[in-house]
């Protein structure tokens, strides 16, 4: 995360470096308290709303077998005296709470709930937790509940401006087409370009039920889809299905057009961009600044 950061700035990158280093096994950790695991409640403002059966089962086995190695972050709850709201570490919450422990390791802080709402964020984030609808949805109560503007909420977050602009874009969709998102039928890359259109629905039905890339959505949604069965004949040759699923997946990841041109396992990829903003944030994802 870029150093100079309005808010919290690098202070978020330290508390979740804190809370990420786990003691060697059998050894205390050092600024964590061991709290009895009733007293911690989450955080109803978390911006990530579901959780992967399957990785929490995997997570509380982990924990039978070897305890919570990792502390979670903590606040005095501001609802009940002598509880404790997570600020991070839900996750962790949750499957010790499915291995039957009895106390968590927990670091406590005290935080203003903005700063609870950020560090959420940026933790789930930096995991690649949350689906893009849930981190517009944070980007949102930032900016309408705490006055963040766009340019502060991506500096909180190390994202670039167009990267939350982007993300907001998102809540302009249906309901239905959100929902499309959340449950990853359609990827934000794909969703995007109907936003604002007033057949988004329909439109993002027909990029699903066709299985259309990421640029044939952008093609449908300003009115010049290929008819049906010729989007297939048109694709460039050589390229298979996980050829272009990995084109759309980078194209997500980074928010911009990528092609993936491969010849026997040697090839290129290409990221295009509109601005030296685009491009500066493609140099900061790429040097991990």
């Amino acid at each position: 995360m870029a150093e100079g950061r309005r808010g919290l700035g690098r202070g978020l990158s330290a508390l979740l470096d804190e809370v990420d280093a786990g003691a060697p096994e059998g050894q205390p950790r050092a600024g964590a308290s061991e709290i009895p695991i009733e007293l911690v409640r989450p955080n109803p403002e978390q911006p990530r709303r579901r959780f992967d059966e399957a990785e929490l089962e995997e997570l509380a086995a982990s924990i039978r077998a070897k305890g919570v190695l990792q502390p979670i972050l903590v606040r005095p709850s501001p609802d009940a005296s002598g509880d404790y709201q997570i600020v991070a570490g839900e996750r962790r919450w949750r499957a010790a709470q499915r291995a039957g422990v009895i106390s968590i390791p927990a670091l406590v802080r005290s935080f203003s709930d903005a700063e609870v709402l950020e560090i959420a964020i940026v933790e789930n984030v930096q995991r690649a937790d949350l689906s893009s609808i849930e981190e517009a949805e944070g980007y949102r109560v930032l900016i309408e509940r705490f006055g963040r503007t766009q340019a502060s909420v991506a500096d909180t977050v190390g994202k670039s401006r167009v990267h939350v602009a982007n993300a907001l874009r998102l809540l302009q969709l249906p309901a239905a087409v959100q929902e499309m998102v959340r449950d990853g039928r359609l990827t934000a890359g794909h969703a995007r370009p109907f936003s604002g259109k007033p057949d988004a629905e329909r439109l993002a039905r027909e990029v699903v039920e066709r299985q259309l890339n990421v640029r044939q959505a952008e093609a449908l949604a300003r009115g010049g889809a290929q008819p049906r069965g010729e989007a297939a004949s048109r694709r460039p040759a050589g390229k298979d299905a996980d050829t272009l699923a990995l084109e759309s997946d980078l194209g997500e990841a980074l928010g911009l057009p990528v092609e993936v041109r491969d010849e026997g396992g040697a090839g290129e990829v290409r990221i295009r961009y509109a601005s030296l903003e685009q491009l500066d944030e493609i140099c900061r994802r790429l040097t991990r600044r």
